[in-house]
């Protein structure tokens, strides 16, 4: 069943899974992996929560909602399989004021909807049952959300495609993509590699490397940071399972949530600023060249028009440990800045499309011989075995 050589642009989670998905499904096919940094999972997988999502939050039919349910069983079996961790912590949705509960509610049909498994209502006297320490009147307890290590995860895949006869190859930029009689010409440099045929999972180079391939400028990647704070270790005991807020539909980021790590240390956060560099992971990190980009884009300048004020309040957060601790102390009362250190950061990739809309569902675009992911954000890494399925579908079907 050779169909001769596949090449992967991005070696993070979703670029891993499908490599690997190729190689195993269609025997005999080479598959090359492309990827800038000197190991894998450098940047989103390498600074992901580790929660696995269980379909609560997406949209009922979306592409989200469907490989999200699928992708969640795939990668238990798979981390049962080889070992690696994987926790049923359970997750609370709590709601601390009344005027959250209608939303709340319009969650709970979603989740039914998307089938969510052993999904039950609980009251204020039953969230202390589950998290005694916790405030909240009233939550939905999904038991069976669970945490993990996905950057182990995808180590573990590129095992799999070194064993099936592929490559990894790191410290390959690719900056040229070239048409040939039957394939694409991946360059770096002077260095060129000819397939033939191409997936690009390049993350928060998204619109870049699919511009390489000529698809269409819609939709461009806004980087936005999301900052943790640290329980300190003597006070991680106040939390079991995950615990988060009942999110605002306006927006495509679930607000500041506790996140207990297979490590055993309870993250808070994250909040969600805008990026001054695509790989921006501090404050202090700007590229003139990502400002310029977003500058140039009129869907930056919509998008800033309707969500200024929420901007506004995350930058607070960002630069006083009070005002992040704030609204988390909703959540488990008594937990302040005294509690927390200051954590890490990671960079989500988002797509925008030209009208200011945060694009919210999975966007796979399909260029002759190029499949492109455009827009993969949380929970790509959960359903990233199902998304892996899905773009392999894409990647045979016809020319």
């Amino acid at each position: 069943m050779s169909d001769g050589t596949i090449g992967v642009v991005g070696a993070g989670i979703v670029g891993l899974a499908t490599g690997r998905e190729i190689a195993l499904r269609r025997p005999g096919t080479r598959v090359v992996v492309f990827e800038k940094e000197r190991r894998v999972a450098f940047h989103q997988t390498g600074h992901n929560s580790g929660v696995v999502h269980a379909g609560i939050y997406y949209t009922p039919g979306s592409l989200k909602a469907d490989l999200t349910v699928r992708g969640v069983s795939l990668l238990r079996e798979y981390c049962q399989e080889h070992r690696l961790p994987y926790q049923e912590t359970g997750k609370l949705v709590m709601a601390v004021r009344e005027d959250e509960l209608g939303r709340m509610e319009g969650l709970y049909d979603r989740a039914r909807n998307n089938h969510v498994p052993d999904l039950r209502k609980v009251s204020k006297d039953e969230i202390k049952e589950i998290e005694p320490h916790a405030g909240g009147i009233a939550a939905l307890h999904s038991p069976r959300t669970a945490i993990t290590d996905y950057p182990a995860i995808a180590r573990r895949f590129a095992q799999d495609i070194e064993a099936a006869g592929g490559e990894v190859r790191l410290g390959f930029a690719v900056d040229g993509l070239t048409r040939v009689p039957g394939g694409i010409e991946v360059a770096s440099g002077q260095d060129r590699v000819r397939v033939d045929r191409l997936v690009l999972c390049p993350g928060l180079h998204a619109d870049t490397v699919a511009k390489l391939a000529r698809d269409g400028a819609a939709p461009r990647i806004v980087p936005f940071r999301g900052e943790y704070m640290l329980l300190k270790p003597e006070r991680a005991g106040l939390v079991r399972g995950l615990i988060y807020p009942v999110p605002d539909p306006r927006y495509p980021f679930l607000g500041v949530h506790f996140t207990p790590r297979v490590d055993g240390s309870v993250e808070v956060g994250p909040n969600a600023v805008l990026a001054t560099a695509r790989e921006g992971y501090k404050l202090s990190q700007v590229s003139v060249k990502d400002l310029a980009r977003l500058a140039a884009y009129p869907g930056a300048w919509r998008m800033a028009a309707q969500h200024w004020r929420t901007g506004v309040k995350e930058y607070r957060g960002s630069l006083s440990r009070a005002a992040f601790m704030k609204d988390a102390g909703a959540y488990v009362p008594g937990v302040g800045v005294a509690d927390v250190v200051r954590g890490g950061a990671g960079v989500r990739a988002q797509a925008l499309d030209p009208d200011g809309t945060l694009v919210d569902d999975f966007r796979i675009h399909q260029v002759g011989r190029v499949t492109a992911v455009r827009n993969a954000p949380s929970p790509a890494a959960t359903a990233c075995m199902a998304i892996a399925e899905h773009i392999t579908e894409a990647v045979f079907s016809p020319v």
